[in-house]
């Protein structure tokens, strides 16, 4: 046998895993809550399965014990995997401590501990009741699930999904910025499934000149009312005689993001005067000409209630959120092609380091295929997480 090989998972982590699998299914139609998966395991099969379906609706744990009832299952005679600690408190829903003890399940296994003392106290209500609780299995990709909530609670901005493609040679499009299409009609589709599930989407001043996008969700069966904000990043705006397809189809739901001085500029009010939005913003701090991208993602949430905002580039725009920690998600689509061309669009441009530690760290959470394409998915790395705000869910 290799000495080398990688240990088989235990069976508590793969029963988490599978809450995790759960959890995920909620992502956007929890929103402003955090996505959570749970699991029924009796005799070492999984009876019951549940998670938060949708904000102010049950909770993971009550769906999990009315699924294993479904199944003829007594949740007594289960233990129950719960990627985030019960709530502990009555809002819209009566807390999940109590519903745990009136089943009778008398073992917890917690993915992820509530970081905030002051809103914790499920484990420990649980413990004072002669349960057995056990914590930490699978946490980093149990505090994963919730990022999306974390970011809300400590940041009150909307959460940044980074969406990039790319030939194998890292080029988002030819020298002549021919870019249609490099990734497959599956990866295209996705992406426009996100298009559904976000408030709006994002690109730079040079993806809106070159491409003069609608920037819609283009589903067969998609409500054309509920389409996402389009927003672009720009230092120049467009004169409202332009050919631009947003200011056309759609100007109550474009929003210019520019400058402070150009937001009070003219051009600035004229597109107002057309019906879209036109908002100034600072400069990054310690940037030379860039745009805080922290105050946009900021205006979106407060002023648009915006919880995600999908960003399809380019480059140079995708760079900057990534150097201001704003990328909280980035999804590469990494094309089947090369095109070897040292002058054709790189995928994230704008930088100039001399030594390969000051790269920007990145950590793999996810690869899968789309079609031909694989997508890749990375998160930041993240310092420690302790002392964060509670990721518990607000059922106010």
């Amino acid at each position: 046998m290799n000495s080398h090989c990688i240990a088989e998972p235990t069976p508590c982590i793969l029963y988490m895993r599978e809450a995790l699998r759960l959890g995920r299914r909620g992502r956007f139609v929890t929103a402003p809550n955090p996505c959570v998966g749970a699991v029924l395991v009796r005799k070492e099969q999984i009876v019951g399965r549940g998670w938060h379906t949708a904000y102010g609706k049950a909770h993971a744990e009550v769906e999990a014990i009315a699924d294993a009832r479904r199944n003829g299952v007594d949740p007594a005679e289960c233990t129950l995997y719960v990627t985030l600690e019960p709530c502990n408190h009555h809002g819209k829903t009566p807390p999940c401590t109590k519903a745990i003890l009136d089943a009778g399940i008398r073992r917890v296994v917690i993915g992820m501990r509530d970081p905030n003392p002051v809103a914790a106290g499920g484990m420990e209500f649980l413990l004072s009741h002669g349960v057995t609780v056990e914590t930490g299995v699978c946490e980093q990709e149990c505090r994963d699930l919730v990022a999306d909530f974390l970011v809300w609670q400590q940041q009150s901005r909307a959460v940044c999904l980074l969406k990039l493609a790319s030939t194998l040679d890292g080029r988002i499009a030819t020298r002549t910025g021919h870019s249609q299409w490099i990734s497959s009609p599956q990866a295209r589709e996705y992406v426009h499934t996100l298009r559904a599930q976000v408030q709006a989407v994002m690109i730079g001043g040079q993806t809106f000149r070159t491409d003069n996008p609608l920037l819609t969700c283009r589903l067969e069966g998609h409500d054309l009312c509920c389409q996402p904000f389009a927003v672009v990043v720009t230092s120049s705006l467009p004169p409202p005689s332009s050919t631009c397809q947003l200011l056309s189809a759609r100007p109550s739901q474009t929003i210019f993001l520019t400058p402070e001085p150009v937001a009070a500029s003219q051009a600035a009010t004229q597109l107002r005067d057309c019906g879209a939005t036109v908002w100034g913003l600072p400069l990054a701090p310690g940037s030379v000409g860039g745009l805080d991208l922290r105050a946009a993602l900021t205006l979106l949430r407060t002023e648009l209630g915006c919880h995600h905002v999908l960003c399809e580039g380019g480059g140079s725009l995708g760079r900057s959120l990534l150097e201001q920690g704003m990328a909280d998600e980035l999804l590469l689509f990494l094309a089947p092609k090369v095109l070897g061309d040292t002058n054709a669009a790189p995928v994230l441009s704008g930088r100039a380091p001399l030594h390969m530690d000051e790269a920007l760290p990145l950590r793999y959470t996810d690869i899968r295929p789309v079609g031909q394409d694989l997508l890749i998915t990375c998160k930041p790395v993240l310092p420690d997480a302790s002392g964060a705000p509670s990721p518990h869910r607000d059922n106010s």
